[in-house]
C-alpha cells in the first residue's frame, strides 16, 4: 500500500473548506499529504484547519476568489511560500445556479456569474498549478495532479440549470485536454463527477420532501453521498497509483446514472 502514501506530497484544495472539497482535503490529509485549502469565507477556512490539524496534517489556508486573477496567484504564492511546492491541485470551488427561470428567460448575468466562478475560476487554479508543474520537471522533477470537481448535470439533461451544466461539461473536456497537452511532463488531469451529495449546496433540494421521495429510490445504494466518500477517489488521484491514469471522468454517484 505504500503507492498510496503522501508523505512529503502537497496538494492545493479550492472550495477545500466546506462539503466535497474537505472531504477531499481530509482523505489527502489522513494520507499523508500537506494540504492547502482556498475559500472566500475565513470563518470557514479556519474551522477546516482545526479539523485538518486535529488529524495531524501539515495545513494552511489562503482567502481566494478563484474567479480573480489575482486573487488565485496570491493564494498560489501563499502555497508555495508555507509547503515550497505543490504536487497536486484539485479545483473543486463551484456555484450552483438557479432553476428559478427557463433557459428563454435567463439573463446573460447570470450565466456569467456561475461560468466566472465554475470555468474561469477552474482555468486560473489550474494555470497557476499547471505552469509550477511544468517548471519543476523542466528542472528534472516530473509529475503533478490535475483533478476538477465536475457534476453529473454536465453527462445529463439539466432543465432550467443549464448554465451550470454548461460550466461543468466545459469542465470535462478541459480535463481531457490537460491530460494530453501536459502528459509529456509526467502530468495526469481527471475529473470526479458527483451526483447527489450532502452539502451546504443542496440544502435547499434536500429540505424537499418531493425530491428526496424521487430521487433517493433511484439510488442502488439507497442513500445520498457524503463529503467523506469523496476522501478515497482523492487519495488515489493524488497517489502513485494513479500515475499512468489519466483524461477520465470518475463518477461518484451510488449507481444512480446506472438505474
Amino acid at each position: 500500500m505504500s503507492a498510496f502514501d503522501l508523505t512529503g506530497k502537497v496538494a492545493v484544495v479550492t472550495g477545500g473548506n466546506g462539503g466535497i472539497g474537505l472531504g477531499i482535503a481530509e482523505g489527502l490529509a489522513e494520507a499523508g499529504c500537506a494540504v492547502h485549502v482556498w475559500g472566500r469565507s475565513a470563518e470557514k477556512n479556519e474551522r477546516a484547519l482545526q479539523m485538518l490539524r486535529a488529524k495531524g496534517a501539515r495545513a494552511a489556508a489562503a482567502l481566494c476568489d478563484v474567479g480573480d486573477s489575482a486573487s488565485v496567484e496570491a493564494a498560489f504564492g501563499e502555497a508555495l511560500a508555507t509547503f515550497g511546492r505543490v504536487d497536486g491541485c484539485f479545483a473543486n470551488a463551484g456555484v450552483y445556479g438557479s432553476g428559478a427561470r427557463s433557459f428563454l428567460e435567463r439573463p446573460l448575468e447570470e450565466w456569467r456569474r456561475v461560468m466566472t466562478t465554475n470555468l474561469e475560476g477552474v482555468i486560473l487554479t489550474l494555470q497557476a498549478a499547471a505552469r509550477h508543474m511544468v517548471e519543476r520537471s523542466k528542472l528534472g522533477d516530473a509529475g503533478g495532479r490535475l483533478v476538477v470537481t465536475s457534476s453529473l448535470a454536465s453527462l445529463y439533461g439539466t432543465a432550467r440549470n443549464e448554465h451550470y451544466a454548461a460550466s461543468k461539461a466545459a469542465l470535462n473536456a478541459l480535463a481531457r485536454a490537460l491530460a494530453v497537452e501536459f502528459a509529456r511532463y509526467g502530468i495526469t488531469s481527471n475529473a470526479v463527477v458527483p451526483g447527489w451529495i450532502t452539502t451546504e449546496m443542496t440544502e435547499g433540494l434536500f429540505a424537499n420532501a418531493r425530491f428526496v421521495e424521487a430521487v433517493k429510490p433511484r439510488i442502488p445504494l439507497r442513500r445520498f453521498g457524503e463529503p467523506a466518500d469523496f476522501a478515497g477517489i482523492a487519495v488515489y488521484l493524488m497517489s502513485a497509483a494513479s500515475s499512468y491514469h489519466t483524461g477520465d471522468l470518475f463518477v461518484i454517484d451510488g449507481g444512480y446514472t446506472l438505474f
